[in-house]
């Protein structure tokens, strides 16, 4: 009894060590965790080689049954909240350190050893045997990775509303593969007896039950919410990987081709969003419509390639000038938006520093750069994208007839009625 409640109190002291790490990630960095993923390879293989406990169904190892199915769970966590990538460094971290240290023992073997004063000399065999298993464990381990994910993914067809079966299922699975391929090196290495293997196989279910829980409270009280990727089985490492390429199209879905600017499908839709949002929680919102003045001379005199240019210089001007939180849209040839979380005046100001940027910012010196604009911001007459945005277009089209190089606005105009709901006693 005193074994097994022990060997759950190290479960759950190792959960909560590695899942702290990796909750502070974005803080100290996510190579403190995979390096602490690391640090344990060693003592759970030293452990499953020579520690073991007396339970009533066998033999067990608190490093196999404790810290490698912890390992695996934590494996599998990583993957769930950042890619395939990153699951892969501390897989290929463990088993190529674990080959350059086999071959700086055969190196240390040609040394003429000193013995210390004591007489004692090092245990070079001991040293070959932990290599050696490390290396098979570690082995096991990438197959295992691969494994987990693979049936981890396969699995969210049918149980994707069952998180807690869904792991278990994974984990229980995978580390009854890993259980026999490790016994049978133990077996012929440290001559581990087959009592060994049936504990270690219930032991890991057990633990296998443990973590899963524990990992589906982590998940569901403490780490963020990450949308599900569904991804293939063909090519194991190419599917592993399918969730970067992933985010990276999407990251790269919504934006305007020359300018990298997102385009006017996003403006539509992030735009109808940021209206709807600002008028919910009582937060101002303006929209400056930005136009290159005497865009289409600049194309039928240097050519389109120098409009390109032009086009590419503004839309990095207005990426540089705008706040952290604004955002920058292309939404016709020449036309830009910018959706800025500040009240009628700043923006007009914002306008003003746009189209000062403009006029003084270099180019090719065959001709000068200015913009026009016009501002609205969401108000009582101004309570969706549609009416936000035709009221800065129409500003915008009276800034170019009085001599365009202007910014318009009317703040007189809006009187903005977005207020935070009162709080509740």
């Amino acid at each position: 009894m005193l074994n097994g409640a022990l060997l759950l109190a190290e479960a759950v002291l190792y959960f909560g060590a590695m899942v702290t790490l990796f909750r502070f990630r974005r803080r100290i960095g996510l190579g403190v965790f995979i390096c602490a993923l690391g640090v344990m390879h060693f003592l759970e293989t030293y452990l499953a080689s020579v520690f073991y406990v007396a339970l009533p169904f066998g033999l067990v190892s608190p490093g196999s049954a404790v810290l490698f199915s912890g390992k695996l769970v934590m494996l599998l966590l990583l993957y769930m909240k950042e890619d395939a990538a990153t699951v892969r460094q501390p897989i290929y971290g463990l088993l190529l350190g674990n080959a350059v240290m086999i071959g700086l023992v055969l190196v240390l073997r040609l040394h003429a050893i000193a013995p210390l004063p004591s007489g004692k000399l090092p245990d070079i065999a001991f040293i070959d045997e932990m290599g050696w298993l490390m290396v098979w464990g570690t082995t096991l381990l990438f197959v295992d990775a691969i494994l987990i994910i693979l049936l981890y993914e396969k699995l969210g067809a049918y149980l994707r509303a069952r998180p807690f079966l869904r792991i278990l299922v994974s984990v229980a699975c995978v580390l009854t593969f890993d259980q026999a391929g490790f016994f049978t090196a133990l077996h012929f290495v440290a001559g581990a007896p087959v009592e060994v293997f049936f504990g270690g196989w219930f032991a890991k279910m057990g633990a296998a039950l443990a973590y899963s829980g524990m990992l589906v409270a982590y998940l569901k009280w403490v780490e963020d919410h990450d949308v599900a990727v569904p991804r293939g089985l063909s090519d194991i490492f190419d599917a592993l990987t399918y969730r970067e390429r992933y985010e990276a199209l999407i990251k790269h879905v919504g934006r305007d081709g020359l300018t990298g600017l997102l385009h006017r499908g996003s403006f539509d839709a992030d735009g109808e969003s940021a209206v709807s949002t600002a008028i919910r929680i009582g937060k101002p919102l303006s929209l400056l419509v930005v136009d290159v003045d005497h865009f289409k001379s600049i194309n039928d005199r240097f050519g389109h390639a120098e409009g390109d240019k032009v086009l590419k210089s503004i839309a990095a001007l207005l990426a540089e000038t705008v706040g952290a939180h604004d955002q920058v849209f292309r939404i016709g040839g020449e036309e830009f938006a910018v959706l800025t979380q500040q009240s009628h005046g700043p923006a007009r100001l914002l306008g003003e520093t746009i189209r000062n940027a403009a006029k003084t910012s270099a180019h090719t010196g065959r001709f000068s750069i200015t913009v026009s604009a016009g501002v609205s911001t969401v108000s009582e007459t101004t309570r969706c994208l549609a009416d936000v945005f035709a009221l800065a277009d129409q500003r915008l089209y009276k800034a170019k007839l009085s001599g365009r190089d202007r910014v318009v606005g009317e703040p007189g105009s809006e009187a903005i009625i977005l207020q935070a709901a009162p709080r509740s006693a």
